[in-house]
């Protein structure tokens, strides 16, 4: 499986970059379905501060924006400061076992230098590695009638390519399979395995997809046998194998209060984590689990009794953990304490009894 995953990483794509065509319909401005505009004041309340026009009607003010913001809310940074170190616990080993955060790595971008989290392009390559179904949103075709023009979304699984561009198997029958013809437009949202929530981590990719040409239908069923094991060729029948050619942008959400946008050369550019390819399957993260559910709950009892700990991530950085307690849930992080990038999963779970045997000491 280690061969055959890497081999299928430093495989390239031939170079194929069909023109991103939009249909001039999908551009015409639909009838408006609102109800009439209402004027307010910059207090939000309106009276006799609203701007009028000469014949005394209202005049609706355009906020103005704030071109240093370059895509990115504004967060106070004290406020980043202070939910970044909210229930932190530091300890000689260096683990932060008390961060509460999202189930992304590296997913909380104040808390990244501080806690040793992955940047955020390379939380998203991790991300995309580590997932394996995702929803994709594309926009309904003419053959639709009523319903052309709005956003269709449905779930896919996907794999990715050396540059980190999803890759599908897609059916003829499928609606949107049929979009993606008329339209190759879409956004691609994923979201780690084993957490959901409005405080999840995730990420919405925009870009276009085309159907990949017939010479290079095998190279893309390698890709997703390397992902998807023996699955992926049970669907090999009249399914076929679409990219996502052109990314346009990258939309990263890292929790509550954390956004961001990524620069798509740093996201194509950068590699992920080793460990987060070899070793973020399913199978290895049930491995670390059997030897080390049971030591990582009584760890993080000794702050608050946890009913169930359940490793939902790794990275070269550290783990993402998903801690029960009663009928509430929430994702803390440990990091390693090692002078070296986890690659593999043997120093993982190396690094992991290091942490367990120095917070036992501790107690």
């Amino acid at each position: 499986m280690e061969a055959l995953a890497g081999a299928a990483s430093s495989s390239v794509l031939p170079a194929r970059h069909p023109p991103s065509r939009v249909a001039a319909q999908s551009l015409a401005l639909r009838p408006s379905r609102c109800g009439p505009l209402r004027a307010v004041s910059a207090g939000g309340v309106s009276g006799k501060d609203d701007a009028h026009a000469a014949n005394g009607s209202p005049v609706l003010k355009q906020l103005n924006s704030d071109s240093s913001l370059n895509g990115v809310l504004p967060i106070a940074a004290d406020k980043s400061q202070k939910a970044s170190s909210t229930n932190v616990s530091t300890d000689s080993s260096g683990s932060r076992a008390g961060l509460f955060r999202t189930p992304i790595s590296g997913g909380v971008q104040s808390a990244t230098f501080a806690h040793g989290l992955p940047p955020p392009a390379l939380a998203v390559r991790n991300l995309m590695e580590q997932a394996r179904f995702a929803h994709l949103c594309s926009v309904m075709s003419g053959m639709h009638h009523r319903r052309t023009g709005y956003p269709f979304g449905s779930l896919v699984d996907f794999a990715n390519d050396s540059m980190g561009h999803p890759i599908f198997s897609l059916s003829p029958l499928a609606i949107h399979t049929r979009n993606l013809l008329a339209d190759p437009r879409c956004t691609l949202v994923v979201q780690v395995p084993g957490w959901s929530g409005l405080s999840n981590a995730r990420v919405t990719i925009f870009g276009d997809v085309y159907p990949l040409p017939a010479e290079q239908q095998e190279w893309a069923h390698k890709q997703y046998v390397a992902k998807h094991q023996q699955w992926a060729s049970q669907q090999w029948g009249n399914f076929y194998y679409y990219r996502m050619h052109n990314i346009s942008d990258i939309y990263f959400i890292g929790g509550f209060g954390t956004v961001a946008w990524i620069d798509v050369k740093e996201y194509e550019t950068i590699q992920p984590d080793k460990i987060a390819v070899d070793g973020g399957d399913l199978q290895s993260l049930k491995e670390l689990n059997a030897i080390f559910s049971k030591p990582l709950r009584e760890v993080l009892s000794s702050e608050g009794e946890v009913d169930d700990a359940a490793l939902i991530s790794v990275d070269s950085k550290g783990i993402d953990i998903r801690v029960r307690q009663g009928a509430q849930f929430n994702i803390q992080r440990l990091a390693f304490d090692v002078p070296h990038k986890v690659e593999t999963l043997e120093e993982a779970k190396k690094a992991l009894h290091k942490i367990i045997k120095d917070k036992q000491q501790i107690k």
